[in-house]
């Protein structure tokens, strides 16, 4: 009988310590082979049939983890992409809410308009910021610069007293820290960190009746009947969020379709409570150093002040984590141990 551990150890060996998920996850054995396999159909020019079935299962499981109808997910390649498409929807004059230094791609596309008012509060009073004349609040779940949680039920609740609209990035959140996709109009992830796949595929959810949004950047794969759409412009567009799909990497999906089978033979919430663990560990470690990470309770990122001049020397001795704006900041993912949590604070301690 497969448990956890075994069937992680069956698909990740990794030749360093690797605590770097939260700028690219690890790819599983069953990715790697998914990938070489899709790779010889176009080497071979044999059929790429069996890749466009990779994309649909792809989003149906991304759907299943959202917690949403696959009718409600669409698949493109980035979340700036995504972000667009809402920054592309508001009016002008709208008022933006979203979080100081948040990352770049939930906010610039709303900066770019030119003709938006964007406000940033701290992510600790986001919820607070809500007022009447918000359009829209946009926001990372959990903060790529050092993991904070952002408080998604009070926003939600505010976003309803005033009226506006919520768009939520799960991209460093997406694979250990369930979501609840419904609970918000918009969301967004990337597939290549905690999801495990390879670059080049982004999911955008969007409610069922597409929340306002026009599909400005649709192509032929977002026609009703792609295949039937490849010449002039696009007679029907899809009557499901397809509408909003991008063309498909279609290699990426070949591996990510086998990543989020994966996670969801492991469970979300195995994954959450592993991932934590080792996050848990490694704060209290650095208190008994004398170190005090950013607080940021529950996440599985852990940010360190003052720490990331050290990343080069880590990394030198084996162990990848970042430094992001003079922070070190380590992730903790489904194919750490605490082995690897106990070698970084050594390396630290010396």
């Amino acid at each position: 009988m497969e448990t956890f551990e075994t069937l992680v150890r069956a698909e990740f060996a990794p030749k360093n310590t690797y605590l770097n998920t939260a700028s690219n996850g690890l790819l599983p054995a069953r990715t790697v082979t998914a990938l070489h396999e899709a790779a010889l159909l176009r080497a071979e020019g044999r059929p790429l049939t069996s890749l466009y079935e990779d994309v649909e299962a792809s989003r149906a499981a991304y759907a299943r983890l959202a917690g949403v109808p696959v009718t409600r997910v669409a698949a493109g390649a980035s979340v700036a992409a995504h972000t667009g498409v809402i920054a592309a929807s508001l009016p002008a004059g709208a008022e933006v809410l979203t979080a100081e230094d948040d990352f770049t791609s939930v906010l610039n596309p709303f900066h770019v308009r030119g003709d938006l008012k964007v406000r940033a509060v701290p992510l600790e009073r986001i919820a607070e910021a809500v007022r009447p004349g918000t359009a829209l609040v946009a926001v990372s779940a959990a903060q790529s610069a050092d993991g904070r949680i952002a408080d998604l039920s009070a926003l939600r609740e505010a976003a309803r007293t005033h009226g506006a609209r919520t768009y939520v990035d799960f991209s460093q959140s997406a694979g250990w820290l369930p979501m609840d996709a419904d609970a918000y109009d918009y969301s967004v992830s990337v597939s290549f960190k905690w999801l495990l796949g390879p670059h080049g595929a982004a999911f955008l959810v969007v409610p069922e009746d597409f929340g306002g949004l026009t599909p400005v950047l649709a192509g032929w794969v977002a026609a009703e009947v792609p295949w039937d759409s490849c010449y002039g412009p696009v007679a029907e567009l899809a009557h499901s969020a397809r509408r909003f799909d991008l063309s498909h990497a279609l290699f990426t999906y070949a591996g990510l379709r086998r990543s989020l089978d994966l996670i969801e033979e492991l469970g979300v919430a195995a994954v959450q409570a592993h991932d934590l663990a080792l996050a848990d560990r490694f704060r209290a470690g650095l208190v008994a150093l004398g170190h005090e990470p950013v607080p940021a309770p529950g996440s599985a990122i852990v940010s360190v002040p003052g720490l990331g001049v050290r990343q080069p020397e880590l990394s030198r001795a084996g162990i990848e984590v970042s430094n992001r704006a003079g922070n070190l900041r380590a992730a903790f993912h489904l194919f750490n141990t605490t082995a690897d949590v106990d070698r970084l604070l050594d390396v630290l301690s010396g």
